[in-house]
This record gives C-alpha cells, structure tokens and sequence, in this order.
C-alpha cells in the first residue's frame, strides 16, 4: 500500500440558516441567520428586493460601490434592489448577522430621506412604546428603507396587555428569556429564538426574566413599532399613528 494526500475540503466562507420564510408560511418577508468565517469574504446581491442586516457578533465591512463600510455588533446596514456588494471578516472571529430580504420592494419615491447605508444602533434615539418598552429605529423610510423599519426593541418585565399591529413582523431575540402569547399558545423565548408575526395577530410579547429582553425586528407596511392595537382597533397607545 503507498500513501497519498488529499486536498483539504472546501468549506464555504459565508453560511446562511433560512428561519423565517415560505418553509414555514412566511411569504411578506424572509429571515436567515448568516455567519462569515474569519478571514472570508464573500459576495451577495439583493436581487429585486431590499435586503437589512444586523450585526450580532463580530467585526467586519461591507463593500459597495467601492467604499468600505465598518461593521460592529448593534450595526445594521440597508441595500436596494439590485445592489451588489461584499461581506469581509479580516477578524479571528465569525461575523454573525440576521439578514432579512424584502420581497415586491415599494418604489425607491417611498423613501423619504437620505440614503443611509450602515448605522449604528448607539447613534439612534431611543423612543417610548406601550408599557414602558423602548425602542430604537435601525432603518426606515427617512434613512431610505422604502417597504419596512429595522428596529430594535428593549421589552421590561412589566407585562404589556393583549394587543395587534396592523403589518406583518419578524422577530429575532438578542438577548433575555420570555414567553410569546398568540393563537391560545404560549411558547419560550431565548437568546436565538425567531417569531414570525402575522398582521392582526392578538398577541402578547412577554418577558419572563429578571432583565430588559431585547430583540430586533422587521415589520412591513412600514410605520412607527409603537403603532400597537387592542383587539378591538382602539390604539393601545396614545402617540400610535392611525391607521
């Protein structure tokens, strides 16, 4: 017998985990967990719809158009429709992200200021929700985002009572433990777990652990997240946009 060398197996730089999307019935917008291996790079296109990332761990940039822009954890960055661009990791550790991708985008009118392609979730102001919850606006239509808003939302213990919105939501849990309340079911929540929320949904968010939860989230006619319903239509709080 002689001996031989084989080459080392390929092994891909970018890894993409679909959790939300058609495979599970959620068709207004798709949600993967993206990780890109130290060192990688690797080249991605929005194709015909708008793309959001948000950066959960590591260090990075995304190239487009020639210019180089940094990424950190909290970061989110928009692209339109048809752009091309290139994730890189030069860091010793992966670069996890959530993408989420909007399919049938509104025109690129819709858009009501500025271009933006990253932004830091630090530089953006907080804003008051129903029952002391926050949130922070990673994306929207001022910043170019034309169909959705990107944000990040803080959730306290104080249980917030049954409520709806009136758009199609994507949810992915950052950080903290809970429970989400819809369709007479109760099911945990962790660091990781992904919610698809349908519109009209009566619902209930809950946070079953002794710090803020915090998630970040998608939701699709876009709007403001404090637009909250009690199930009967009447605003669940008092700044809600009508309807």
């Amino acid at each position: 017998m002689t001996g031989c060398v084989v080459a080392e197996l390929g092994v891909p730089a970018l890894t993409s985990r679909a959790t939300l999307g058609p495979h599970v019935g959620c068709t207004v917008l798709e949600q993967h967990v993206l990780e890109l291996a130290p060192g990688g790079s690797a080249p991605r296109n929005a194709g015909g719809r708008e793309e959001v990332l948000f950066v959960l761990s590591g260090r990075g940039s995304l190239r487009l158009g020639g210019t180089e822009h940094a990424l950190e954890p909290e970061s989110g960055a928009y692209l339109a429709p048809g752009e091309s661009y290139e994730l890189r990791n030069p860091g010793d550790a992966p670069l996890r992200l959530v993408a989420v991708s909007i399919p049938d985008p509104a025109p690129p009118e819709a858009a009501t200021g500025e271009r933006a392609v990253v932004r830091r979730l630090a530089d953006q102001e907080a804003q008051a929700a129903t029952t002391q919850r926050e949130f922070r606006i990673v994306a929207d239509q001022a910043s170019g985002l034309r169909s959705a808003t990107h944000f990040v939302g803080y959730i306290p213990t104080a249980r917030a009572p049954d409520h709806m919105h009136f758009y199609d939501e994507v949810i992915y849990v950052l950080a903290g433990e809970g429970v989400m309340r819809m369709n007479g079911e109760a099911a945990p929540l962790r660091a990781g777990s992904c919610i698809h929320l349908p519109a009209r949904t009566v619902h209930c968010l809950e946070n079953a652990g002794p710090d803020v939860m915090k998630v970040v989230a998608v939701f699709r006619p876009a709007g403001s997240p404090a637009a909250a319903y009690y199930p009967d239509g009447t605003p669940a709080y008092a700044s809600a946009s009508p309807e």
